[in-house]
């Protein structure tokens, strides 16, 4: 079986739940597999103003041990594939609270999937978005 996460996701904006401080018209995100077995995630597209954006890009290791955040020190990540269709990953400080979290599910169809992500943003402004993609 082809792994359900690898390849190019396109925002389905129209199926989305944005927070309000983020509302991009348009995102394309992509999933590779890393040579370790972890998943390299990497996502950009335009924010409400027209305006260019990208995300930080994100090594998944879905063995369920914590791994330090890059450039974030006191920050570790942790992530599980649940089931083959799901991956969770969540991001701890170094007193055990969450400084965020995001579920991924593919559709057993393959052809889409729902990111339920919260966290903070660059600015600390608290964030939740429930986001649609479609395969490309």
């Amino acid at each position: 079986m082809d792994d359900p996460f690898i390849g190019t996701w396109k925002l389905n904006p129209g199926s989305s739940q944005f927070d309000a401080n983020h509302r991009p018209t348009e995102a394309v995100m992509h999933w590779r597999l890393a040579a370790d077995g972890g998943y390299l995630m990497e996502a950009a597209g335009l924010n409400a103003k027209g305006e260019h954006v990208s995300e930080r890009p994100q090594k998944l290791v879905p063995d369920g041990k914590p791994y330090p955040v890059p450039d974030f020190p006191g920050l570790s990540t942790t992530t599980s594939r649940p089931q083959p269709y799901t991956i969770r990953a969540e991001v701890k400080r170094e007193d055990g609270s969450v400084a965020g979290e995001g579920t991924y599910v593919v559709s057993q169809d393959g052809t889409s999937m729902t990111a339920s992500t919260l966290g903070f943003d660059s600015q600390l402004r608290r964030f939740e978005m429930r986001t649609s993609w479609d395969r490309q």
